[in-house]
């Protein structure tokens, strides 16, 4: 057991019991800034800027990843993991995916929710912190993510966590629901 304000979280790998409650967790957010992105000949610019009203932005279930189907990664693959944090209700609270590709010693953060009654009381942090365990284990060098440009409360989180932008691609989301939108990278040392 974890204990993080007061409230105790299970955190462990993912069972396959376990992949309703991830599917239906709520990864939804509402920010009132966006990160505009500038590119420009000599790379790209940051700017954050005010949204009003506020932006909400719910996933569509087609929005998930293609092997969500198969269940969450468990300790059968050993460069996956799925890990999670279940509430002192027993429900499922939190889960980060997460994967290993030897070739470059990187580990990437394929997905991380916290369901919304959940956020603001470290759990994300604390996936964060199992996810870098994993990361050790498999001889990571470094960690890495992608984030869409308007989710400005995840990239706030990332950076208190030590992450910091390494790139863009002004494609990815193109022919998608978030079309319009900007995928940026952001990575850490392996700690």
């Amino acid at each position: 057991m974890t204990t993080i304000d007061a409230m105790d979280y299970e955190f462990r790998t993912a069972r396959p019991e376990d992949t309703p409650a991830m599917e239906a967790l709520d990864g939804s957010f509402t920010t009132r800034t966006i990160f505009h992105v500038a590119v420009t000949e000599d790379g790209f610019a940051l700017q954050e800027t005010p949204v009003d009203p506020p932006l909400h932005k719910a996933f569509p279930a087609e929005d998930s990843d293609a092997d969500a189907d198969d269940g969450p990664a468990t300790a059968e693959d050993p460069n996956s993991r799925t890990f999670v944090a279940v509430g002192p209700d027993g429900c499922l609270a939190a889960f980060a995916a997460v994967s290993y590709t030897p070739w470059n010693r990187r580990l990437a953060i394929d997905d991380i929710e916290v369901a919304p009654a959940h956020r603001s009381q470290g759990l994300g942090r604390a996936l964060m912190a199992h996810a870098a365990d994993f990361a050790r284990e498999r001889g990571a060098g470094h960690i890495w993510l992608e984030v869409t440009n308007i989710n400005a409360p995840a990239i706030h989180a990332y950076r208190r966590m030590g992450f910091t932008f390494c790139g863009l691609d002004t494609t990815l989301y193109d022919g998608t629901p978030s079309s319009g939108e900007r995928a940026l990278y952001m990575s850490m040392p392996c700690p």
